[in-house]
């Protein structure tokens, strides 16, 4: 359709809905890692007209039911599962919401809607900064490859790095910002973060470029030394059950474990690529929370693994539990060794 169709379309819509003479509000639904942080940043440096930010911690995914939003309002949504937001997402399309949607995890059926534009895409190695990116033709191609490298999709950041001419240097200096941020997305609670995830964003806000942030910002001095302190005691512990196709880890019951689970995940399944992985920690509701990454060598099944159980979801390469009952936990382990022995 030419732009000139479009603009009649919406206008037809916004006659339909009555929202012609009506002022428009924008609204960006992120999650809080990494990927989503990149994102929303790429797209806000092509487009920073004011905006609502609705986010939270890696786990709350389920943001679409926050947003009270009303016909001709517009919402971009980023790196949280279409299938986990379904009934936010129908509620908001039949008022009259616009809605565009970037995602690659775990969507079950997209619905067809003509107020929903979605980029969706589920391959093992893409993520929604990469979706975005390929949107905005590479306009700021650094920020995604720093959510590629903290989406823990680490050959296919070096490959893009490497096209774009990165020294060696360079792409690990965005490999460490990429960790960091998707480190910092991790807790039971946003007490458990070093930074709220929109605060988080308005440090990133300032710099069109990730090494001017790694240069100049104070976020991320902190974020490097809250990762440096976890990782080390993380570093220490022994793994709850191991064999030659997969290991899981119980962490204690300490808001460092709970930051660090995530990212304790893909140094696991970087330093073993032939083994999956499981890291498993206590949350405040009293049950389980676990993070499954599959195999490097093949990246596969994670997803299929975490949707046996209720609160399951994620991705081929890594998923996760949000609320796995204490008493599951011997099924789960169980799950786990037949499901990647397979």
């Amino acid at each position: 359709m030419t732009k000139r169709g479009k603009q009649a379309s919406r206008k037809a819509a916004a006659r339909k809905y009555g929202f012609l003479e009506m002022p428009m509000n924008q609204y960006y639904v992120f999650n809080g890692d990494a990927d989503g942080l990149c994102a929303l940043h790429q797209l806000r440096l092509a487009d920073s007209a004011p905006a609502s930010l609705i986010t939270g911690v890696k786990r709350d995914i389920k943001l679409l039911d926050r947003v009270e939003a009303s016909a001709g309002d517009r919402i971009t949504v980023l790196d949280i599962s279409l299938d986990s937001n379904r009934k936010g997402l129908m509620r908001l399309l039949e008022k009259g919401v616009i809605i565009e949607y970037f995602d690659h995890h775990h969507a079950g059926e997209i619905p067809q809607h003509p107020h929903l534009t979605s980029h969706i895409d589920l391959s093992a190695d893409v993520c929604t900064s990469l979706l975005v990116d390929l949107h905005l033709q590479g306009k700021f191609h650094l920020w995604a490859i720093t959510a590629a490298f903290g989406d823990n999709l680490i050959q296919k950041a070096r490959q893009l790095a490497h096209s774009v001419g990165l020294t060696a240097m360079e792409s690990e200096q965005l490999a460490h910002l990429g960790e960091y941020l998707n480190y910092n997305g991790y807790g039971d609670s946003l007490t458990d973060l070093h930074f709220h995830p929109a605060d988080l964003y308005e440090e990133i806000k300032p710099y069109a470029s990730p090494f001017d942030f790694i240069a100049e910002s104070p976020a991320f001095s902190e974020l490097a030394r809250g990762y440096a302190d976890d990782m080390s005691r993380a570093d220490s512990l022994q793994p709850l059950a191991s064999d030659d196709h997969c290991a899981a880890y119980l962490l204690p019951d300490e808001p460092w474990a709970r930051r660090v689970s995530g990212v304790f995940a893909n140094k696991l399944a970087n330093g073993s690529p032939n083994r999956a992985h499981a890291v498993i920690t206590l949350n405040h509701a009293g049950n389980y929370t676990v993070s499954v990454r599959a195999s490097l060598a093949n990246p596969q099944g994670a997803d299929v693994l975490c949707l046996q159980f209720d609160t399951g979801g994620g991705r081929k390469a890594a998923a996760g539990i949000n609320h796995l009952p204490v008493g599951s936990l011997d099924q789960f382990v169980i799950s786990l060794q037949q499901h990647f022995r397979g």
